[in-house]
């Protein structure tokens, strides 16, 4: 496509609250320690919402708390409906939900409905016997006549998919990890299950979802062998990557189980559902699961989440995706998040952190759709490199060294600077906080006027004061190889938004022409002039 050529998004007839709304995502092992253990709690989280409310989001999103065995740090599911007792009781999230809701945050929740832990009670009767009430209620399958798995589906986490139970004398199907058993969504009784569930934590006045791999949720029944992967440029690092997933996930019918779940949310008036879905095409199990009014309100891929580089180009495609046409859904964006390495520290040079920082969060906050911010996003947090004694990622254990830990990105909030572990907590945590990122603290941010967390508390509200950019139109005007121009409109009013993603000043794009009032400048930027990193918005 030409970089010339204007890509037309217009905006939505509808405004929800959810709708261009910017979300704050916490990790709870890793935001605040209230009672000295060295993971973090709920009851820490609620200690800080006042601090999250100060940044101008509308809601939160939770990674998992519930019981487990922490095999994959929550994602195995051994009670939907418990807290474990590392983070804390269902009182003290009663506590947590009632004191954001006073801030004027909602609440949003993880619901992992592909898989649970191999402790939780469902699977214990499910292995017991071939006969008994929940037998059916995970994916299991005979061996091969030598004895083998029933096929070649292979495992995200590493190895085969299946796992020999001598208590049934048949496999057992996992996409993860072997103590993440495939729960069988495609039985009405799990599903049943599943939104009682939900129902569950709507009761409790949750106001939404963010449901984990939803396109891993159903597998193939006839259990077809995957075809090969062609050779690619990348690294290989897992049997996963040799394949093409076509029969273990993205089953045609996931949307309807979708539907369920949307019959229910509706009947809790406000509520919000977001998807992750990733995988070989995104873009078009996307538009499935969010299509019409009878599906997820948004979903997000990984557009960005491991992007080496962040060009006008990626900006420009991922634009392109969401075009607001009747029956496509609304889209959501992260740079980072509990899985994928922060984003200053794929994309920003040393010596260029800070303003680079600058820049991306303000684009981060221009484009059409949803922002979901990464807890210590706003501090400007870089990547710690773990070492391997330290490691508590199970896919980074298993495929050490070319996986890249998870760890890296889930460390600790640095809240005091002065402060060991900077005012996490009073004892070593369970991943270390990192020298850079100490000298990045909550404490002594709030005392620079141009610290990224006060600019990112200006963005935002420059954000939500002006409707252009929450829920507008979006054109993308010019997307070279160093220059983006947006622009977003809403009405009569619009605004155009102009970056320079490189280190080098670039010209005034014709585009953007002359006239009309700043808004917002970043990096020595004027109309006119844009400086390295340099991004200014302009209004008309």
């Amino acid at each position: 496509m030409n970089n010339m050529q204007k890509i037309e998004i217009s905006s939505p007839v509808r405004v929800e609250w959810w709708r261009g709304a910017v979300i704050y995502q916490i990790y709870p092992r890793s935001f605040v320690d209230s009672n000295g253990d060295g993971v973090g709690d709920l009851p820490g989280i609620t200690q800080r919402l006042d601090y999250v409310a100060s940044l101008g989001v509308d809601a939160i999103w939770l990674s998992p708390f519930f019981t487990s065995p922490m095999r994959d740090f929550g994602y195995d599911v051994a009670d939907y409906c418990g807290v474990d007792p590392i983070f804390g009781t269902l009182d003290d999230f009663d506590a947590l939900v009632g004191r954001a809701h006073d801030l004027g945050l909602k609440v949003i929740i993880d619901q992992v409905y592909s898989h649970s832990s191999d402790q939780h009670a469902w699977f214990g009767e499910s292995r017991a016997s071939r006969d008994n009430p929940k037998a059916d209620w995970y994916v299991w399958a005979d061996p091969k006549p030598d004895g083998s798995p029933p096929n070649n589906w292979q495992s995200v986490f590493g190895g085969p998919a299946w796992t020999w139970d001598a208590r049934r004398g048949q496999y057992y199907m996992h996409n993860f990890l072997r103590e993440q058993p495939q729960m069988n969504v495609h039985n009405p009784d799990v599903q049943d299950a599943l939104l009682g569930v939900a129902k569950f934590w709507l009761d409790r006045g949750v106001d939404g979802f963010r449901v984990d791999a939803i396109n891993f949720a159903m597998h193939d029944p006839e259990l077809r062998d995957n075809p090969p992967a062609p050779c690619g440029t990348g690294i290989r690092t897992r049997p996963f990557d040799f394949q093409l997933k076509v029969h273990n996930q993205s089953h045609r019918d996931i949307p309807q189980f979708i539907q369920r779940i949307r019959d229910l949310t509706d009947q809790y008036p406000g509520r919000f559902t977001v998807a992750e879905v990733g995988g070989a095409e995104p873009e078009r199990e996307m538009k499935a699961f969010t299509a019409g009014d009878t599906h997820f309100n948004s979903a997000y891929g990984f557009d960005f989440l491991y992007a080496e580089k962040l060009t006008p180009a990626l900006v420009r495609k991922a634009l392109e995706k969401w075009p607001a046409v009747e029956g496509t859904g609304w889209p959501s964006w992260a740079f980072s998040n509990h899985d994928a390495p922060r984003w200053i520290s794929r994309w920003a040079t040393a010596d260029a952190h800070d303003a680079y920082a600058r820049m991306a969060m303000l684009l981060f906050l221009c484009l059409r759709g949803n922002a979901i911010i990464w807890q210590g996003e706003e501090l400007g947090l870089s990547q710690v490199d773990i070492p391997f004694d330290r490691l508590q990622d199970p896919e980074a254990i298993a495929n050490w060294p070319l996986t890249l830990s998870r760890d890296g990105t889930r460390t600790p909030m640095p809240w005091a600077v002065q402060s060991e572990h900077g005012g996490f907590s009073p004892v070593e945590p369970w991943l270390p906080v990192g020298t850079a990122n100490l000298a990045r603290a909550v404490d002594r941010q709030e005392q620079d006027r141009l610290s990224l967390l006060n600019l990112t508390r200006k963005y935002i509200a420059l954000r939500n004061a002006h409707p252009e950019l929450r829920i507008g139109a979006c054109k993308v005007l010019r997307a070279d190889e160093k220059c983006l121009v947006l622009e977003r409109s809403l009405g009569d009013q619009s605004i155009l938004c102009l970056f320079n993603l490189s280190g080098r000043s670039v010209e005034w794009p014709a585009e953007a022409g002359a006239g009309g009032t700043e808004i917002e400048t970043v990096n020595g930027a004027t109309v006119g002039e844009l400086p390295p990193y340099g991004a200014v918005l302009i209004g008309r």
